[in-house]
């Protein structure tokens, strides 16, 4: 069991089952999922962009990710149905807390001029989307082998039902979001 998720399980979980007047441990909203994406418009020209954004994705992540691919094909970017244009990955259980573990404690105050996360992410059912403009943040990622720096985004899945109760799930856990 992963530091973040004792966390979870011996402070945050009776803080949260307090607050929000919780009458069974099941309502209280956990954890379900954490995806990342990398989308790579120009990849679809060049395919060694894409094998780059898949090894990148597989060392930060723990786990190997898939290629996504076009759905249309859309003229004005000389674009066409099922040519590859990014990578993406889902992390369940350990390898999930994990991460999650990483990118509040190691990687998000490795970025400059850090000043927190803008709360804006929530989707309205308590689900937190971020962007973060360099892959170069994480520790796996080694410097002097990237060409190009990526962007990518991380969806936190919760089952919060409001973004009042997944903010408060996030902030308790360590998410450093913005006063």
């Amino acid at each position: 069991m992963s530091r973040l998720q004792e966390n979870y399980k011996n402070k945050v979980a009776p803080e949260l089952m307090k607050e929000f007047g919780y009458s069974s441990v099941m309502e209280i909203p956990r954890i379900h999922s954490i995806s990342l994406n990398i989308g790579l418009g120009e990849a679809s020209q060049n395919n060694k962009l894409i094998e780059d954004a898949v090894t990148e994705l597989t060392q930060i992540a723990g786990q190997k990710s898939v290629v996504t691919r076009a759905k249309k094909s859309i003229a004005a970017y000389k674009l066409r149905e099922g040519m590859p244009v990014g990578c993406r990955v889902t992390l369940r259980r350990e390898r999930m807390w994990d991460f999650l573990d990483k990118l509040v404690s190691f990687s998000l105050p490795r970025v400059r001029d850090f000043r927190g996360i803008p709360d804006r992410g929530f989707d309205g059912r308590g689900n937190f989307t971020m962007g973060i403009r360099e892959h170069t943040i994480f520790p796996e990622i080694n410097m002097d082998r990237v060409d190009r720096v990526k962007g990518m985004n991380i969806t936190i899945v919760t089952t919060a039902s409001t973004d009042k109760e997944g903010k408060t799930l996030l902030q308790l856990l360590g998410m450093p979001f913005k006063k």
